[in-house]
C-alpha cells in the first residue's frame, strides 16, 4: 500500500509528539558487565597496533561512540568506518562530516559490508595513514601490503551519556532489547519516525494512516501478522474467551523490520545535526 499525496501531506502536517518521556529510566543497567572486561582488554591491545579502525553504525554517526578512541586520536592514526550506510538517511552527510571533523576526525568512510560498498577503500587508507605516521616501524599492511588485523569485541562506553542516546544504541542493536524493553523501544522508534516524517511503516504494514499512538500501531501490526492470543476474562456470567493482540511480539517485529531496513532509511542523529543535543543527560 502506498500513501496517496493527500495522505502524505496530511501525515506531514499532523501534530506529532514534541518529546519522548525519558525520566525514571535506569540507563546504568543497560551496560552489560562483560563489556567492562572487554574494554580493559581493548585498552591494553591498543598498545600493539599502528592504526585504529573504529566501526560504528551510520544511523548514529554522532551518538554513543566510545570515548576511548577520543583519547587515542592524537597518538595513533585513526579511521572511522560508518557501516550500514544502506540503512542510513545520508541526506545530511556533509553536516555529519563537518561535525566529526570538529571532533578531530578527518578520516571517515561510509560502508555497506553486505554489498561490499566502499569496503575496498579501507586498506589503502590505512596504508596511507600508517605511512604518514611517526609510528611506521613495526609492520607492513595486508599481504600486498601485508596486514595484521587485531579484532576486538564491540564494547559500549561504560557511561551512556543520556537516556536518548541509550535508546538510539538499543534501536541499532547495540544494547540488548530486554534490558531496555521492546515496547519502550518500539514507542521511541515510532516517535522518531513520525518526528522525522519517515512514514514507511504505514506502507509496510498496510495501515490506514500514520499514527503516534504505539498501542494502536502495535495492535494493527499484531492483527495483520496474526500475532494474537486467546485470553480468558472473568465476567459476571462466567469466563469469556477474548482475542488479545500480542503486543511484545508485534513490538519485536516492528524493531526487526526497522533493523532490516524495510521501513526505509533513517538518520537517528538528525536532531543533533540540527543543533539539538540528546535529552535527559545522565548525571
Amino acid at each position: 500500500m502506498r500513501l496517496t499525496p493527500r495522505a502524505l501531506c496530511s501525515a506531514a502536517q499532523a501534530a506529532w509528539r514534541e518529546d519522548f518521556p525519558l525520566r525514571g529510566r535506569d540507563v546504568a543497567r543497560w551496560f552489560p558487565g562483560h563489556m567492562a572486561k572487554g574494554l580493559k582488554k581493548m585498552q591494553s591491545s591498543l598498545k600493539l597496533v599502528d592504526c585504529i579502525i573504529e566501526v560504528h553504525d551510520a544511523r548514529i554517526p554522532l551518538s554513543g561512540r566510545n570515548p576511548l578512541f577520543q583519547e587515542t586520536l592524537g597518538l595513533k592514526p585513526h579511521l572511522l568506518v560508518l557501516n550500514k550506510m544502506d540503512l542510513a538517511d545520508l541526506t545530511e552527510q556533509q553536516k555529519i562530516m563537518q561535525h566529526l571533523e570538529g571532533e578531530g576526525l578527518k578520516n571517515v568512510i561510509f560502508t555497506n559490508c553486505v554489498k561490499d560498498e566502499n569496503v575496498k577503500q579501507i586498506i589503502p587508507m590505512v596504508t596511507e595513514l600508517i605511512g604518514r605516521s611517526h609510528r611506521y616501524h613495526r609492520r607492513e599492511v595486508s599481504e600486498r601490503p601485508l596486514l595484521f588485523l587485531l579484532d576486538t569485541p564491540g564494547v559500549l562506553a561504560p557511561r551512556i551519556e543520556s537516556v536518548e542516546t541509550g535508546l538510539k544504541l538499543a534501536l541499532c542493536g547495540t544494547v540488548l532489547d530486554h534490558l531496555v524493553g521492546e515496547e519502550t523501544m518500539a514507542d521511541y522508534l515510532l516517535y522518531t519516525l513520525n518526528k522525522h516524517q519517515r512514514f514507511g511503516y504505514v506502507q509496510h504494514y498496510g495501515l490506514g494512516s500514520a499514527c503516534d499512538n504505539i498501542e494502536r500501531v502495535l495492535k494493527s501490526v499484531a492483527v495483520k501478522l496474526g500475532k494474537t492470543q486467546k485470553v480468558k476474562v472473568l465476567t459476571g456470567t462466567g469466563n469469556v474467551n477474548v482475542i488479545q493482540p500480542n503486543y511484545p511480539a508485534a513490538a519485536r517485529d516492528f524493531l526487526q523490520t526497522f533493523r532490516r531496513g524495510l521501513l526505509g532509511s533513517v538518520m537517528l542523529d538528525l536532531d543533533i545535526l540540527r543543533g539539538h543535543p540528546p535529552a535527559e543527560t545522565v548525571p
